[in-house]
């Protein structure tokens, strides 16, 4: 069932995530597969429940069915439950769900494991789709090692600063053009209070690996440090390391939103639309939902690239992106699917029923070509576009990395690593501990890794 890896993962992969890098903002699912694989005119789609996905649901019968003849059971779920059922499923070629939606983090090493069924072959055969539109930086990371595409996007995203103009303007504050994380931490502590109850700045605090590790692990990348080194020697002790740890801990701890340890994108994105904050650094796709209509702080925001120290760019790359499992009865039909979910006409639809600020951006060039788009986002696309595309998960850092990734390391091992790692630093911003005793404990946990890569 599984193909040989050239890390030679663990046989059992830990996929369950304990945080988000988009927190489910809906709760509830409705299981259309009723426990068993998809058959005839019909298809069987597993996603997670964030606000896209479920614009997508709406409009499927209405414009997918009825086109197509191929009815589509979706199995919505949080965002933890929904990477816990894919894994199962898909581990043991179960074959109930066709279709799931993955991310860049997931596919190479779905597709290493013969769990997922090549795309390359659909993508030939249909010229509408046009691979070469969808942005680089999003074909690259769904490539797996035989450099075959394994997963097509419904979103893409990197990670910028946002913060208020008329705050900064209020207060004489300059926002750089490309600030240093020092000046940020500046400006934090300038802006700390210039509003009643507002805070410099807010960060993710909450433990996962996709929520607090997140942002962490670009400020470790651009302060020089990194989670292994070339020849898998765990390096969570060195100073970099724990500089930038240091850093970031110390400057949510002083600067910071309230509660901070339990903080994640939800918590900073309400913090934010509700004034609480002057600044937020975060995902690309959140400004979508601050620019969106009936937002309070609508064209108030600014946007700068990622904070760097040492290197030219910081921002992270994330996809959802879909999936097609490799024991799908119906893989034809799961590429219809695919094709349409993820292609231009998708985008057009969503941007004319749903308004342009609902579009899933972040993957095709031809979304930052269009009028209507670009107007509707003046405020941010062409940041958002440019952080995807100065993404370098291959080279994020000072130096050589064994396994792809920017905002994780690109090995089944991580999700669990990840997570153990964060609950040690939100102890550290919640005051439990210090960060001195969270990186020893931490690079205790990496350095268990660190036995079964080194050599190798």
């Amino acid at each position: 069932m599984r193909t040989p890896s050239r890390r030679r993962p663990r046989a059992t992969l830990a996929l369950a995530a304990a945080g988000t890098l988009l927190a489910p903002l809906l709760s509830g699912c409705w299981a259309g597969a009723g426990g068993t694989g998809s058959g005839g005119d019909s298809i069987n789609v597993l996603m997670v429940n964030n606000p896209q996905m479920t614009e997508l649901q709406k409009l499927t019968a209405a414009h997918f069915t009825k086109d197509t003849g191929i009815k589509v059971n979706f199995t919505v779920l949080p965002e933890n439950d929904v990477r816990d059922k894919i894994s199962q499923d898909f581990a043991n070629q179960a074959g109930q769900y066709d279709v799931a939606t993955l991310s860049n983090y997931e596919i190479p090493i779905y597709a290493r494991n013969g769990w997922l069924h090549e795309m390359d072959s659909y993508v030939a055969k249909d010229p509408s789709y046009d691979e070469q539109d969808v942005l680089k930086p999003m074909r690259q990371s769904l490539t797996a090692d035989d450099g075959k595409l394994y997963g097509q996007p419904f979103y893409g995203e990197s990670s910028f600063l946002m913060y208020r103009k008329d705050v900064f303007a209020a207060k004489g504050l300059t926002m750089p053009a490309r600030p240093t994380w020092r000046q940020v931490a500046g400006l934090a502590a300038k802006a700390d209070g210039a509003r009643p109850g507002m805070r410099g700045i807010c960060l993710r605090g909450l433990p996962g690996w996709g929520e607090l590790m997140a942002p962490l692990t670009t400020v470790v990348n651009t302060f020089g440090g990194t989670w292994f080194d070339k020849d898998w020697k765990a390096r969570l002790d060195s100073p970099a390391f724990e500089r930038a740890t240091k850093f970031y801990v110390g400057l949510v701890r002083e600067h910071g939103e309230s509660g901070a340890a339990q903080s994640g994108f939800a918590e900073c994105l309400n913090n934010m639309t509700q004034g609480k904050v002057a600044m937020w650094y975060d995902a690309t796709s959140a400004a979508g939902l601050l620019e969106a209509p009936g937002s309070p702080v609508k064209g108030r925001l600014g946007y700068a690239p990622a904070p760097v120290e040492r290197t030219a760019s910081s921002g992270w790359l994330y996809t959802w992106a879909w999936g097609i499992q490799q024991a799908s009865r119906n893989p034809d039909k799961a590429w219809k699917f695919v094709s349409w979910a993820s292609g231009k006409g998708y985008e057009q639809l969503v941007g004319e029923t749903s308004g342009w600020s609902n579009v899933p951006a972040g993957k095709r060039a031809s979304t930052y070509a269009d009028a209507d788009y670009r107007r509707s986002a003046a405020a941010f696309q062409e940041m958002t576009k440019e952080a995807i595309e100065s993404a370098r998960p291959d080279d994020p850092g000072v130096q050589p990395r064994p396994a792809p990734g920017i905002q994780f390391v690109g090995i089944p091992e991580f999700t669990d690593l990840g997570t153990r790692v964060s609950q040690e630093i939100s102890a550290a911003i919640a005051g439990r501990r210090s960060v001195d005793s969270a990186l020893k404990k931490s690079q205790a946990l990496a350095e268990k890794i660190s036995e079964e890569y080194e050599g190798r």
